[in-house]
């Protein structure tokens, strides 16, 4: 979805829920907010997203405050507000009213026209035996193209 420049990825998500949908969402952000995303110093671990009033809300987003900023800096982790369409938003709904499904920020990332999007992902957790499983299935995969390079080289 993203063709600009990745600022922050949350690796977590992808480990501890399994990724159903995802939205390329807008964010409303001020100035100095701008600045210091641009400068890479945001944080996506631990936030979250949740509908309320027909609006979605994004919590626990850490965007550091812009070093020469000075008065016009605003609170680190204060909710922030997703752009979304109409239709967009009542299908987020409809996820979210059903048992087991959250919304989860993957990605921050500026477009080419200089725009900060937030990839948005509909996302179920994973328990304890899925995580493992899903760490078996990579250490696997990493075995075996170890094994590829190596008769490779061989030949």
């Amino acid at each position: 979805m993203s063709n600009g420049r990745i600022i922050a990825n949350n690796k977590k998500a992808r480990h501890d829920y399994f990724i159903e949908e995802t939205y390329e969402a807008g964010i409303v952000l001020k100035g100095t907010e701008v600045k210091s995303i641009r400068l890479g110093r945001v944080n996506l671990k631990d936030s979250y997203a949740e509908i309320n009033n027909g609006e979605v809300i994004l919590h626990n987003l850490h965007i550091s405050p812009y070093e020469k900023g000075n008065i016009f800096n605003t609170d680190p982790v204060r909710p922030r507000k997703l752009l979304l369409h109409k239709r967009e938003i009542r299908k987020l709904i409809g996820y979210t009213t059903q048992r087991g499904y959250t919304l989860v920020p993957l990605k921050i990332y500026i477009t080419k026209r200089g725009l900060v999007k937030v990839e948005l992902a509909v996302a179920k957790g994973k328990k304890l035996y899925d995580k493992r499983e899903s760490i078996a299935r990579r250490d696997a995969e990493r075995r075996i193209q170890k094994e590829l390079r190596q008769r490779q080289k061989m030949y």
